[in-house]
C-alpha cells in the first residue's frame, strides 16, 4: 500500500514539473478545493474549528472560508513538492518582502545560533527554503510521516532546498550542537501530540496543548528567538513575517517556558487572523485539553 501511494504521488508530481509554475499551483488549488466539496475530507473538522475561532462569522462565511482553506492546502502542497526544482534564486523571487530579516542576519553574524518558531500557516516549507537560499544555515526538526517512502521523499526535497533535517527524537542531542555551531534551528510548534512535552495555552480563547521544546531550548541556551511565517499575497507571491520573541530569564524555568510558549502561540494567532484560510485547520487543534476545561471552551469538534 505504501509503495502504491508513493509511486502514484511521484508520478503525479513528475507530471506537474512539465507545467508552468502558476499553472501547476492553480491546479493544486482546484484539487484541494475538491477535498472540501464534493469529497468532504475532514470537512466537519475544518468548519467546526473555524466557527469556534471566528464566532462572528455567519454559516455562509464559514463555508466559504473552509473552502478557501482546502484550496490553499492544495496549492501549498504542490508548491512544496516543486520547490527543489526551482533553485535558490527562484525561491527568493517567490518572496516579495521579508520583514525583519536583517535581525535574523545579525543574530547569525553574532555566532550564537537561534531558534525559529512557526506554525502550520501559509507555506512553512517555503519559509525554510527561503532562509536557506538567503544563506541561513538551518536545521528543521521534523516528525516522521506514516508512509516511510513518502517520508523519505519529502525530507529529500527539504534537503535539496538546503535544509538539514533533524528527526524529533534526535532533537535533544542535535539542537544544542546546532546552536553552539551558530546555526538556526526551526520548529513547527502548534500541534500537541501524545508523548511530547507540552503545556496548555490559549489559542483563539480555548486551551490547546502546545509543544514546549522550542521554549526550553531558547531559554536554556539563551539564544535569539524568532517567530516566522510565509503568508501568500493576492498576487501569488509571499510576504515573510519575522518577529523577535523576548526570551524570559527570571530564574523560574518552568514559568519562563510557559510564558514563552504562550507568547509564540499569541503571535501565531495574530498572524492567522491576517490570513485565516492559510492555516491548517484540518488538524484538531483543541483535541487535547486539560480535564477541567469549562464546557464552553472544550474541543468544538464533535
Amino acid at each position: 500500500m505504501h509503495r502504491a501511494e508513493y509511486y502514484a504521488l511521484r508520478g503525479f508530481i513528475g507530471s506537474l514539473h512539465a507545467l508552468p509554475w502558476n499553472v501547476a499551483c492553480a491546479f493544486g488549488e482546484r484539487l484541494g478545493a475538491l477535498g472540501y466539496e464534493p469529497f468532504g475530507i475532514r470537512k466537519q473538522v475544518v468548519e467546526q474549528q473555524i466557527a469556534a475561532a471566528f464566532p462572528e462569522l455567519s454559516p455562509p462565511d464559514v463555508h466559504e472560508l473552509s473552502r478557501r482553506c482546502f484550496a490553499h492546502l492544495g496549492r501549498t502542497t504542490i508548491e512544496a513538492a516543486l520547490l527543489p526544482s526551482l533553485g535558490p534564486q527562484r525561491v527568493i523571487d517567490l518572496v516579495e518582502s521579508a520583514d525583519n530579516f536583517d535581525l535574523v542576519q545579525q543574530a547569525l553574524a553574532a555566532g550564537r545560533g537561534m531558534v525559529i518558531i512557526t506554525g502550520h500557516l501559509g507555506n512553512w516549507e517555503l519559509a525554510g527554503a527561503y532562509a536557506a537560499a538567503r544563506g541561513i544555515p538551518i536545521d528543521a526538526i521534523v516528525r516522521s510521516q506514516a508512509n516511510p517512502l513518502f517520508d523519505s521523499y519529502i525530507n529529500r526535497t527539504r534537503a535539496a532546498a538546503g535544509i538539514t533535517i533533524v528527526r524529533d527524537y534526535d532533537a535533544v542531542h542535535r539542537t544544542p550542537r546546532a546552536l553552539r555551531a551558530g546555526r538556526a534551528v526551526a520548529f513547527v510548534a502548534d500541534q500537541g501530540v501524545l508523548g511530547l512535552a507540552s503545556t496548555y495555552v490559549p489559542f483563539f480563547g480555548r486551551p490547546a496543548k502546545t509543544p514546549r521544546g522550542p521554549a526550553v531550548f531558547a531559554i536554556r541556551y539563551n539564544v535569539p528567538t524568532f517567530f516566522g511565517a510565509a503568508l501568500r499575497q493576492p498576487n501569488g507571491r509571499y510576504r515573510i513575517h519575522i518577529e523577535p520573541i523576548p526570551v524570559p530569564q527570571t530564574g523560574d524555568r518552568d514559568h519562563d517556558v510557559d510564558t514563552l510558549v504562550a507568547t509564540y502561540t499569541t503571535i501565531l494567532e495574530r498572524c492567522i487572523r491576517l490570513a485565516p484560510e492559510q492555516y491548517f485547520w484540518q488538524h484538531r487543534r483543541w483535541r487535547r485539553q486539560p480535564p477541567d476545561t469549562p464546557p464552553e471552551l472544550r474541543d468544538p469538534v464533535r
